[in-house]
């Protein structure tokens, strides 16, 4: 028994490691309600040029959520650039089918790369700012979002 442990242990680590992580933080929202105000900010360092990357919304909600997506104004600051603004719909949930995301309980999390396909980043700091855009305020049934980034495996 423990030899068939440690195989689908050893089993899961190799089949589990196709990006790294580079960066990953959420911000919480008081009483799970995204106010229209509340606008989360992430920074965070590229060293390696070199590699490719995906980014990532993260986005966790409860069951109760009532729509199928969610729309975002992302400010994205690069270095040695100006602010780039874009209106982002993330979709949550297919009509009738449940939600899209990995669920524990009545918790989603939704992980929606926001890179077509792995990109290149310059050296130094970025930073992305998140803000709701729907026609709810606050929005009610949101835990947190955030930013990921991981490094992609070729």
């Amino acid at each position: 028994m423990r030899v068939l442990s440690v195989v689908l242990v050893s089993c899961l680590f190799f089949f589990s490691c196709d990006t790294v992580s580079v960066y990953e933080k959420i911000t919480r929202f008081p009483a799970f309600k995204w106010e229209t105000s509340n606008k989360p900010t992430f920074n965070f360092t590229i060293k390696d040029t070199n590699s490719l990357y995906n980014i990532y919304i993260v986005v966790r909600h409860e069951d109760a959520y009532h729509f199928n997506n969610l729309w975002l104004n992302v400010t994205t600051k690069a270095p040695g650039t100006a602010p780039i603004n874009q209106q982002l719909e993330l979709v949550l949930a297919n009509n009738g089918r449940g939600w899209l995301g990995s669920g524990l309980d009545d918790i989603f999390t939704h992980r929606v790369r926001i890179t077509q396909a792995p990109v290149k980043l310059k050296q130094g700091e970025y930073q992305f700012t998140l803000q709701q855009t729907m026609r709810e305020n606050p929005l009610e049934s949101v835990l947190d979002a955030g930013i990921r980034v991981e490094k992609a495996i070729p």
